[in-house]
């Protein structure tokens, strides 16, 4: 099967998710990276995306260079990520969807909820795919999750208790670091730090998990540094359309803790959890019988995670590899096969609506308010 063209906007040498994808993009052979503006910085991006392989001509100094040189082509790129700072992913998704190429976007898609919905329509009307790097959910012991939640494994689900907390932002004098700064500056980061940056992965994996949408949210937020105009630490209760209860943590601020994300779901019949730092395991309790281990790789797993296990049981498999599923539902789909596990832009939208709403509800003290978007009430 010939391998799709793949372009990239940002993700340039030192960034952070950069390498992530392009180790995930390229891993299964699906894509070939044909095109790049890797860089704000024009003669560095062109550089660095020539020293990837990409050939001079389509090594491009900015997305709006890209957008012109690809969009003609006849050879030109079947998928386009956007890993640029947040408050340039809406102009660029929207840019790129509309010139009808398929875009994966970075989270948060877009800054504001009716950004977020412009996204889906244009989605929907030119029939791209515009996926959101939700990437934890592609881990196979998640899919094993969300399969035993769909196939009533541990009844209905009562209550989800989930977490994304680590120190990394906590100490004081960091406050100036740039790789720091921007993700509480709401000129960058827009009008959430810690809600929007990490607490939107696990509400997303909640969602993804319970197959249930957020309906109504509480949040209480901090922040606790006092230089910071935005959140660094974010208490978040909220109502799901089929019933259940769910709770969220989210803090850069909780020193000694690392990564740091994890998720419990309880429900009528039994229980399981899930942490990244052990991404391999999916804990099992059955209502009155004994704490189970599931194992990524092992037999009678259901087929989504049994399609997501790359290598044999007890080896580790990490985080690029978590995004290389990613890629691979996105391969699958632009060749026309359903995978209903892709995270695409309804699921940005609705993360975008819980920030503001999140947002919104802290500031009134944590009143109860309507997490759904505008277009899906």
């Amino acid at each position: 099967m010939a391998k799709l063209n793949w372009g990239m906007i940002g993700g340039g040498e030192g960034s952070q998710i950069g390498p992530a994808h392009r180790l995930g993009a390229l891993a299964d052979g699906h894509f070939n990276l044909a095109a790049g503006a890797l860089d704000h910085r024009p003669e560095v991006g062109r550089a660095f995306a020539q020293s990837l392989g990409v050939v001079p001509d389509r090594a491009y100094g900015d997305w709006q260079e890209m957008l012109e040189g690809e969009r003609n082509r006849a050879d030109r790129c079947d998928l386009v990520t956007v890993a640029t700072p947040n408050s340039t992913h809406f102009e660029i998704t929207k840019a790129f969807l509309e010139a009808e190429f398929h875009v994966l976007c970075e989270k948060p898609m877009t800054m504001t909820v009716e950004e977020g919905e412009e996204i889906v329509r244009i989605a929907e009307r030119t029939g791209r795919i515009c996926a959101v790097n939700y990437c934890y959910s592609a881990y196979p012991m998640i899919r094993q999750a969300r399969a035993m939640v769909r196939n009533g494994d541990i009844g209905k689900v009562r209550l989800v208790v989930t977490n994304f907390s680590h120190g990394h932002h906590a100490d004081a004098v960091d406050a100036d670091n740039p790789r720091i700064r921007w993700r509480y500056d709401p000129a960058t980061a827009g009008v959430s730090g810690q809600f929007a940056d990490c607490g939107i992965h696990a509400l997303h994996m909640a969602s993804f998990i319970c197959d249930d949408e957020v309906e109504m949210m509480s949040a209480d937020f901090a922040s606790t540094i006092p230089s910071r105009v935005l959140e660094d630490d974010a208490m978040v209760n909220f109502q799901m359309s089929k019933g259940t209860v769910g709770r969220l943590w989210t803090s850069s601020v909780a020193i000694g803790r690392q990564h740091g994300f994890d998720i419990q779901v309880f429900g009528e019949t039994g229980g399981f959890r899930w942490a990244s730092e052990q991404p391999n395991q999916l804990i099992y309790t059955p209502l009155g019988g004994r704490t189970q281990i599931i194992e990524k790789g092992e037999n009678g797993l259901y087929d989504d995670a049994k399609r997501l296990s790359r290598v044999a049981i007890a080896h580790p498999e990490g985080f690029p590899l978590a995004v290389a599923n990613i890629y691979c539902d996105l391969a699958d789909a632009i060749r026309g096969e359903k995978r209903d596990g892709l995270p695409t832009a309804p699921s940005g939208l609705r993360s975008m609506m819980a920030v503001h709403t999140a947002v919104a509800s802290a500031r009134a003290g944590g009143t109860w308010m309507d997490a759904r978007p505008p277009m899906f009430r």
